[in-house]
């Protein structure tokens, strides 16, 4: 099982090791891993059976903390792989220097090879893929390597896949430099079945686009928070987000510009439910163009459900 147990009584939670093309160890051809979309790894990991759907998963590269989302989904897969060996004590310990010649050095016996001296060994492996897009709240650098290794439940551990104390992570992030928000996993993670499959975050995106044609017909091509935008920057947002029943509804959603339909997710905008004005939060507020919106009235009319939701947002944000 590796060195990491999860109990029924946790919410699993685990940080992962995204590193890439620049990841200093070679003993094999690594994953294609996007941190926000999905994330890559097989049976030859330690812990590769314990992530599941309805987790939550935090990535950082081995300097910082990349972002943390809500597993979706887990595809399973099958694979005829290749890992690279030391041709002198035969461990997988191999790491690409830079600059030195020869390239390969075994941090082990020292040894040092060129890559046609390299033993290639295959093994099958299952593989697992999570997908999270949904949720994914991008937090590059907001904790540092040593905070998050404080955060595991083993901060001793040298695992790619290590369990992880989500309530501290919680306390760590709110406190963390950019007052980022971790809404979109929180909301995810109250509407996601533990251990299913797929879950109402999936649904939600589903019939986007027909969602989107109906408020660009209802409002024109104009965001809701900055008015008149182009038409290609504008997006669907849903102020019922991560609705239980994973239905759009009517009067559900409002259109905003791209960026501003993030920071609205994240709650660095919100609207006062009193006098439909624009609230913004300190982390923003040293963007100029951000920094003007405080205060100002919204560019349309709120029905009386919108303002239900607006008014739901407001207490998840600003109590």
């Amino acid at each position: 099982m590796g060195e990491d147990v999860q109990t029924d009584e946790q919410r699993g939670a685990w940080l992962m090791l995204a590193v890439g093309d620049d990841r200093p160890r070679r003993s094999n051809d690594g994953y294609d891993d996007a941190p926000a979309a999905h994330y890559s790894w097989d049976s030859s990991v330690l812990n590769h059976q314990l992530p599941q759907a309805g987790d939550v998963i935090v990535l950082w590269n081995k300097k910082v903390l990349l972002g943390a989302s809500v597993i979706e989904k887990i595809v399973v897969g099958e694979e005829d792989k290749a890992f690279h060996r030391c041709p002198y004590c035969g461990r997988a310990t191999i790491e690409l220097r830079k600059t030195a010649k020869p390239p390969y050095r075994c941090t082990k016996c020292t040894g040092t090879f060129e890559v046609a001296e390299v033993v290639t060994i295959r093994k099958d492996v299952t593989t697992y893929r999570s997908h999270h897009e949904v949720a994914w709240v991008d937090l590059t650098g907001e904790l540092t390597s040593d905070r998050l290794r404080g955060l595991c439940t083993r901060p001793k551990s040298q695992l790619s896949i290590r369990q992880l104390d989500y309530a501290r992570f919680q306390e760590a992030v709110r406190a963390a430099p950019g007052r980022p928000s971790l809404s979109p996993v929180e909301a995810a993670l109250a509407t996601t079945l533990r251990g299913g499959h797929t879950t109402a975050v999936v649904r939600v995106r589903r019939g986007q686009g027909a969602f989107r044609s109906h408020l660009l017909k209802e409002y024109g091509d104009k965001c809701a928070f900055t008015g008149p935008t182009p038409h290609a920057a504008l997006e669907a947002a849903h102020l019922n987000s991560f609705a239980a029943d994973g239905r759009h509804h009517d009067q559900g959603g409002l259109l905003l510009r791209r960026d501003v339909h993030r920071l609205f997710d994240l709650g660095h905008l919100a609207v006062d439910p009193q006098d439909h004005t624009i609230d913004v939060s300190e982390a923003i507020g040293c963007y100029p163009e951000y920094r003007q919106l405080q205060g100002e009235k919204l560019h349309v009319e709120l029905t009386t459900r919108q303002e239900g939701w607006i008014a739901k947002h407001w207490a998840m944000h600003r109590s």
